[in-house]
């Protein structure tokens, strides 16, 4: 049986529900609740296990905050005896704009605090990434109150179809494999 780690980056607290900088949190909950799942308390993390086809998916939220993911990241890898291709993180990306998802097998940091730090713990950079567009609506030096804000009600039906897409993504990335999954999901445009 194929084992997979989801992990969705974000902050705990009520405070970071809902945000920008918490949309990888928001598409594990989805895929979770779409599978009949739920979380549990586990070690660094907030944890579910999912079967579904033939394989097993340890989705986890990391309970560290964001600029400390490594150390949850690293322990589940392990715990779980999980190949760093068999896994996949979600995360916000102010480099992309709000219409578009993107999917690497491996790929910098791009000065994301949450994915430099499991670089720091796992010594590489070459573990999939599905980059969720929040876009970069910002004034100059206002970028930490960008991601932690809210998304406006006009920007939630795209949202909305993101994580729908977001959730498929999973599921192909643990059926047919990472380059068919980004053959279809960084040419899409969500409107």
């Amino acid at each position: 049986m194929s084992k997979f780690l989801i992990i969705g980056l974000g902050n705990i607290g009520l405070e970071f529900e809902n945000t920008r900088h918490n949309i990888g949190f928001d598409v594990a909950t989805a895929f979770v609740q779409k599978h009949g799942g739920n979380f549990i308390p586990g070690r660094f993390v907030n944890v579910s296990k999912i079967k579904w086809k033939g394989k097993t998916f340890i989705v986890i939220k990391p309970t560290t905050y964001m600029n400390l993911s490594g150390k949850a990241f690293s322990f589940w890898v392990q715990k779980e005896k999980i190949k760093l291709e068999n896994s996949l993180t979600i995360v916000d990306d102010l480099a992309l704009p709000l219409s578009k998802l993107r999917l690497r097998a491996s790929g910098s940091d791009a000065g994301h605090n949450g994915l430099k730090d499991i670089q720091f713990f796992m010594n590489t950079d070459a573990y999939p990434k599905l980059r969720f567009g929040i876009g970069n609506h910002f004034p100059k030096g206002r970028q930490a109150d960008f991601v932690l804000s809210k998304w406006l009600p006009s920007e939630l039906p795209i949202i909305e179809k993101k994580i729908e897409a977001s959730i498929k993504v999973i599921e192909d990335f643990s059926t047919i494999g990472i380059s068919a999954t980004m053959n279809w999901v960084n040419k899409m445009e969500f409107l």
